[in-house]
């Protein structure tokens, strides 16, 4: 199973215009001037290929920081 730090490091991937060091476990997602739909998406398919886990909307809607995504995806893992 990959790391918080991994998991840092490919969520950050998914984003194109924000700075991967702007990104940490406290990190709010949802605050991100570039978060959208489209990068809920992109994160969905990055879990799913790189986890093997399903995340549903309300995963990604229930999460506020990024470490609470990764504790969400650790647990259906």
């Amino acid at each position: 199973m990959k790391t918080l730090n991994e998991f840092i490091e490919l969520f950050a991937e998914q984003f194109d215009e924000t700075d991967a060091s702007e990104i940490t476990p406290n990190t709010v997602f949802h605050d991100l001037d570039e978060y959208s739909s489209l990068i809920a998406l992109s994160i969905i398919a990055m879990v799913d290929e790189e986890f093997d886990v399903t995340l549903k909307g309300d995963d990604m809607r229930s999460a506020v920081t990024v470490e609470d995504l990764y504790n969400i995806v650790i647990n259906k893992a």
